[in-house]
C-alpha cells in the first residue's frame, strides 16, 4: 500500500533546521498522515524492560521494523510473544526523537491465523470483566486442609497424571475425585461445566482444579466458553485453574478464584505440604509441653504463696477494718476536695465575666459616628449624580435636530426617504420632501445649482 501526502507544515520553509526541529516536524507529519493500521510479522529480538514495557523487531522476509507496546496495553494482551512467534499488531507509525529512529506504537496484539478467535477470546473477556466476574473482591482463597480435592481433565490427559503425582508427593493424606471430562473437541465445554455443576451438587470437596496440558488457542478453545466461564464464576468451591502452560491464558484462568500457571502448579496451590504440615504439628506439640510446663510451675507458685498467705480470722478482722476506715477518711476527703474546688473556678469565672462584660456606650458612639458618616456620603453622592444628570441633560439638547431646525435649517429628503446632501443628486421636476421647525412642505426642483468646481 502506497500513502502519498503532502507537506504543510512551516518549519520545512525555514533555511536552517536543528535535528530535534527536524525530527519534530517528521514525528508530527507521520503521527498525522498514516492512521492506526494491522501489520503482520514475525517477532525478534524481544525484551520486556522491568518497567513492563515490550520493546521488539517485527520483520518479514523483505524488511524489519522497531516496535515498542507499553505496560498498559502490553497487560491487556494475554500472552508474552517469543522470538519466532507470527503475530498481528495494531499500530501507530511514529518516530521515536531522540535517536530519529522509525518505529510502530503497538496498540493491540493477536497470533497471526487466529484472528477471530482472539477477537472473539477479546470480546467475551470485556463482557464478562464489565459484569464484574474477574473483580478480585468476588474471588476467594483455596482452602488451606482440605478434606478432598477435585480434579476436573479428561482421564486420558498427561496433566492428570501430572496432578496425581504432585497431590501424592505433597499431601499423601488428601482423598482426590476425579470428575472426567473431555478438555478438547466440540461438546467438550458443555460437559466441564456439567461436572462443575456436578461438583457443586455433590459437595465433597472443598477445592476444585480445572486443568489441562498446553496446547493452541485452538486447543483451548474450550476453557473460553462462556458458559463454562460463567459456571466456574457461580461455583460454591473455590476454583484453581490450570490450563496450559505459563504464557497461555483462557477466560477460565481470569474467573477462576486463583490461576495456576501449569496443572502442577495447580495441583502445588490446592493443599500444604505434609511435610510442612508435620513440622508445624510437631512445633504445636513442643510448644504445647512448654506452655504446660509453665502452668504447672506457676501452679506451684501459687498453692506456696497462698499457703504463707494463711492467717486467722480476727487477724483478717482487724485487717479489714483498717482498710474500712481508711477507705473512709479518703472517701470524705474525695468528697469535699471537687466542691472546694468547683468553688474556686465558680468565683474565677465571675471574675473573668465581669471583666468581660460589653462595653455598650462607645459601641453606640461608634455607630452614632458612622451613621452620620453614611449621611453625608449619601448627600455627597445625590448632589454628584444630580451634577452628572444636568451636564448630560445639556449635551442631549445640544444635539437635539429640533434645535437646528428652530434656527432656520430644513432637512430635505428625496421620494424615497433618503436626506439629500449634495446638489449634483438632484434633477430638475424632482419632488422633494422638506422637514421645518414646525410642519413641512413638498417641493418641485427648478433649478440646480452645483457648487463651483
Amino acid at each position: 500500500m502506497t500513502t502519498g501526502f503532502s507537506v504543510t507544515n512551516d518549519v520545512f520553509a525555514r533555511d536552517i533546521l536543528t535535528v530535534a526541529q527536524l525530527n519534530q516536524a517528521v514525528s508530527q507529519l507521520l503521527e498525522r498522515t498514516i492512521p492506526a493500521l494491522w501489520v503482520r510479522g514475525e517477532v525478534s529480538n524481544f525484551t520486556q524492560a522491568a518497567s513492563g514495557h515490550w520493546y521488539f523487531t517485527l520483520k518479514d522476509s523483505r524488511a524489519a521494523v522497531r516496535v515498542v507496546m507499553f505496560r498498559s496495553r502490553a497487560s491487556l494482551v494475554g500472552f508474552v510473544p517469543r522470538p519466532g512467534d507470527q503475530v498481528e499488531i495494531r499500530a501507530r507509525v511514529s518516530l521515536y526523537e531522540a535517536r530519529g529512529d522509525f518505529q510502530l506504537q503497538a496498540d493491540g496484539m493477536r497470533r497471526a491465523g487466529v484472528g477471530n478467535l482472539y477477537e472473539a477470546f477479546l470480546r467475551l473477556k470485556t463482557q464478562l470483566a464489565d459484569e464484574g466476574l474477574f473483580d478480585p473482591a468476588r474471588k476467594r482463597d483455596p482452602v488451606r486442609l482440605p478434606r478432598a480435592i477435585g480434579v476436573i481433565t479428561s482421564l486420558h490427559a498427561a496433566a492428570l497424571r501430572d496432578v496425581l503425582s504432585a497431590l501424592a508427593r505433597r499431601a499423601p493424606q488428601v482423598p482426590v475425585i476425579i470428575y472426567p471430562a473431555p478438555v478438547q473437541g466440540a461438546d467438550a465445554a458443555p460437559r466441564l461445566a456439567a461436572q462443575v455443576a456436578l461438583a457443586n451438587a455433590r459437595a465433597e470437596v472443598d477445592t476444585l482444579l480445572l486443568v489441562r496440558g498446553g496446547g493452541s488457542i485452538e486447543d483451548l478453545w474450550s476453557f473460553n466458553d462462556e458458559a463454562l466461564a460463567r459456571q466456574v464464576a457461580a461455583s460454591h468451591i473455590p476454583v484453581i485453574s490450570g490450563v496450559g502452560h505459563e504464557t497461555d491464558f483462557t477466560i477460565v484462568d481470569f474467573v477462576a478464584d486463583l490461576r495456576a500457571p501449569t496443572p502442577t502448579a495447580a495441583a502445588e496451590l490446592a493443599c500444604v505440604p505434609r511435610s510442612e504440615l508435620l513440622r508445624a504439628a510437631d512445633h504445636a506439640a513442643g510448644a504445647l509441653a512448654r506452655a504446660q510446663r509453665r502452668r504447672l510451675d506457676q501452679a506451684a507458685q501459687r498453692l506456696d504463696r497462698a499457703a504463707a498467705c494463711l492467717v486467722s480470722p480476727a487477724q483478717r478482722l482487724a485487717h479489714q477494718r483498717e482498710r474500712l476506715a481508711s477507705l473512709r477518711h479518703r472517701l470524705l476527703a474525695a468528697w469535699r476536695a471537687p466542691q472546694a474546688r468547683r468553688g474556686a473556678r465558680v468565683e474565677l469565672l465571675m471574675q473573668r465575666l465581669a471583666h468581660r462584660a460589653p462595653r455598650v456606650a462607645p459601641a453606640q458612639q461608634r455607630v452614632q459616628a458612622l451613621v452620620e458618616y453614611l449621611r453625608r456620603a449619601h448627600a455627597r453622592l445625590l448632589a454628584a449624580r444630580h451634577s452628572s444628570l444636568a451636564g448630560a441633560t445639556g449635551q442631549l439638547r445640544a444635539f437635539d435636530p429640533h434645535n437646528t431646525l428652530a434656527r432656520g435649517y430644513a432637512i430635505v429628503r428625496d421620494a424615497e426617504g433618503a436626506i439629500v446632501r449634495d446638489a449634483a443628486q438632484l434633477a430638475v421636476g424632482q419632488r422633494l420632501e422638506l422637514s421645518l421647525a414646525h410642519g413641512g412642505a413638498a417641493v418641485d426642483v427648478a433649478q440646480v445649482r452645483k457648487p463651483d468646481a
